[in-house]
């Protein structure tokens, strides 16, 4: 593996401001967003979308990299520049989610695993050659008040999180490493940091073990938050404090960058959050986004698959990628989401 242009390619991607615009939605995913407002998901309106993300002017300052689907890596703009040409040309790296979902742990209720590690060398190997700089791979983490996750099914994925990254760089892709315990459920704020806390040693033990290069990959972690059916919600400062105060346990400072996901959060609370954040100083890692939702919901409510909306569709993408930008270097108010 190259391991200056590993370092080069996760440095990059999380650069002053910069964080990852997530679209990588599968197939059901996507159908559910359009569904939402009335869009029939075919090919080509799965294309046109992702053209309109990908094309809106001045995206490049704050998005560092976005990670597509094995169907959006292989199409192309209305001119025929395939995507991850033109992401590139604008100094974007492209990314290729490459998981194929998680399952049940067989003999763990509740357990789930990823997987998606069969055949993963080869088709690492042709992501590449169609421009494919970056991967990612999520664990989902189940969690209730008390039983689970189970030792186990957090030995389990955290071992497939590190072959998918060691197989990674051997390709010389950068592996974004996801552990993401949900935020469903009424567990509190306190067991939500226990378990991300059991994970995250779980997998960097792993990730040591199976020889990764730690200054060559990034972390996409959920927040240390309250499930949304528990009874009392963590403010914006507890969720801050409680997050970092578990990764500078948890994360090796030669991590390049965190980059958060959403987790099902509002826009204005995941903005807020990875504000808070940045606002308690520097950390031994750039800390910063991988949304999806988060930043593109704003975008399908403009969008409505009217051609006449693309400018508008265009400028809710630019606004909340402006927003997290500033949020990077905890710049940003909740008043700003008023004036814009």
């Amino acid at each position: 593996m190259n391991i200056d242009e590993l370092k080069s390619v996760a440095n990059a991607i999380v650069a002053e401001q910069k964080g990852v615009l997530a679209a990588d939605e599968s197939g059901p995913t996507i159908k559910k967003r359009f569904d939402s407002i009335q869009v029939e998901s075919t090919e080509e309106s799965r294309r046109r979308y992702r053209e309109i993300l990908f094309t809106a002017d001045g995206i490049e300052r704050t998005v560092g990299g976005v990670i597509l689907y094995d169907e959006t890596l292989r199409q192309s703009s209305r001119d025929g520049i395939p995507f991850p040409r033109l992401l590139a040309d604008r100094g974007i790296i492209p990314g290729i989610k490459v998981d194929q979902g998680a399952k049940a742990l067989a003999l763990y209720p509740g357990d789930k695993v990823t997987e998606g590690l069969d055949g993963l060398r080869e088709r690492l190997a042709e992501y590449r050659q169609l421009g494919a700089r970056f991967a990612k791979w999520r664990a989902v983490i189940e969690i209730d008040e008390r039983e689970i996750p189970s030792t186990f099914g957090i030995r389990a994925n955290a071992h497939a999180l590190a072959r998918y990254a060691a197989l990674c760089q051997e390709a010389g892709l950068v592996p974004i490493v996801e552990p993401e315990v949900l935020m469903d459920g009424a567990h509190g704020i306190e067991r939500c940091e226990t378990v991300t806390a059991q994970v995250l040693q779980a997998v960097f033990a792993e990730l040591d073990a199976h020889r990764v290069l730690f200054e060559g990959m990034l972390l996409k972690p959920n927040m240390v938050i309250a499930g949304k059916k528990c009874l009392r919600q963590a403010g914006v400062q507890e969720v801050a404090e409680a997050t970092l105060r578990c990764l500078r346990r948890t994360v090796p400072a030669a991590v390049p960058g965190i980059v958060f996901l959403s987790g099902g959060q509002s826009a204005e609370d995941a903005t807020d959050h990875l504000n808070a954040m940045n606002a308690m100083g520097p950390q031994p890692w750039e800390v910063s986004f991988s949304y999806g939702r988060a930043l593109q919901a704003p975008v399908l409510a403009a969008w409505q698959g009217q051609e006449n909306n693309v400018a508008a569709a265009q400028t809710a993408l630019l606004n909340r990628c402006h927003l997290n930008g500033l949020a990077r270097a905890g710049k940003y108010d909740r008043a700003m989401e008023g004036a814009a």
